[in-house]
């Protein structure tokens, strides 16, 4: 995938993203919306789906940084570091734990808060853009199960990753409350 091409859809996905989010009624972006996949008894409210996606993309650039860097096991989520592998429901047990904590240390902050956290995530995605070459952007980051599974791809998908959780958002009844 092209530089310019993931720029923009970055760009693109996060200005619809900001624009959508920006048309909630407080009791909207703040009301409970979804159960946690964590606790079921903790539910996620449409602001804490957009906090969420803050996390992903911290974690995606991370990720690549660590294969650049030459890390054996980048993405580490079909195997530990020892190369044992791990089941779908240890990695899925693992993902949700992290979502869970992240969720419940920004919930309740202001949209302002929420948006400063995407763009401080996306800051340091453009900065990782900005310094692989074209043939990183082409290599396959070992492990990743998101988008073709090159680095241009992973980064990309974080655009992809906001309109999936606006439209669970939308299924869950945002736009009814």
């Amino acid at each position: 995938m092209e530089r310019w091409v993931i720029e923009k859809k970055l760009n693109d996905d996060r200005a619809w993203l900001l624009e959508t989010y920006s048309r909630l009624t407080d009791e909207q972006l703040f009301g409970d919306l979804t159960p946690s996949e964590h606790d079921p008894a903790n539910y996620w409210s449409a602001l804490d789906h957009l906090a969420h996606l803050a996390l992903i993309e911290r974690n995606f650039a991370a990720m690549i940084r660590r294969h650049i860097g030459g890390h054996p096991n980048p993405v580490g989520l079909r195997e530990d570091d020892q190369g044992r592998p791990r089941t779908v429901e240890q990695i899925m047990a693992s993902v949700h734990a992290m979502t869970e904590e992240w969720q419940r240390e920004h919930h309740g902050k202001s949209f302002d808060e929420v948006v400063a956290l995407g763009a401080s995530a996306r800051a340091v995605t453009l900065q990782l853009l900005s310094e692989l070459t074209e043939e990183q952007l082409n290599e396959r980051l070992p492990g990743a199960p998101w988008a073709d599974g090159t680095i241009g791809g992973v980064l990309a998908a974080n655009a992809d990753h906001g309109r999936m959780h606006w439209k669970w958002a939308k299924d869950a009844g945002v736009l009814e409350k």
